[in-house]
C-alpha cells in the first residue's frame, strides 16, 4: 500500500459556489464544468498532475464549509483502515462512485481528509 504524495481531488464545500468558481476562473486560466451529479453537483476543473478540484454546496444542513484534500492511494481499504487504527475518526466509509473511483473520508486533529483510488 502506498499513499501518493499526489493530491487526487481537492474538494471545496461552500455556500457560494458561483462566487468561488469565479474566484478561481478569474485568477487562473481554468474553466469549471457544469455540475457533476456523481460528485454532489460539484463543478470541477483539472489541476496539475492529473488531480481535480471540485466546488460544491453543502449536501445537507449539518455540512459546514470545508476544504477537503483527498490523497491518491493504490489500496483505499488498507489506507482507510490504517488511518482509523492510528486514531482517525471514520466520517465516510469507502464508497465507489460509478465512473469516478472510490473514496473515504476521515477526521483527525480538527481537519478533514480523504483517500481516493481510481
Amino acid at each position: 500500500m502506498q499513499i501518493d504524495s499526489k493530491i487526487r481531488y481537492l474538494e471545496i464545500v461552500t455556500s457560494d459556489v458561483a462566487g468561488t468558481v469565479a474566484v478561481f476562473e478569474k485568477s487562473s486560466a481554468v474553466k469549471f464544468s457544469d455540475p457533476v451529479a456523481e460528485l454532489g453537483q460539484a463543478r470541477t476543473a483539472p489541476m496539475a498532475g492529473g488531480a481535480q478540484m471540485g466546488i460544491r454546496a453543502p449536501m445537507h444542513d449539518a455540512e459546514e464549509p470545508v476544504t477537503r484534500t483527498y490523497f491518491a492511494t493504490d489500496d483505499i481499504n488498507a489506507a482507510t483502515e490504517a488511518a482509523v487504527e492510528a486514531g482517525a475518526e471514520l466520517a465516510h466509509p469507502v464508497l465507489e462512485i460509478p465512473g469516478q473511483g472510490k473514496f473515504s473520508i476521515f477526521f483527525h486533529g480538527g481537519n478533514q481528509f480523504g483517500f481516493w483510488q481510481d
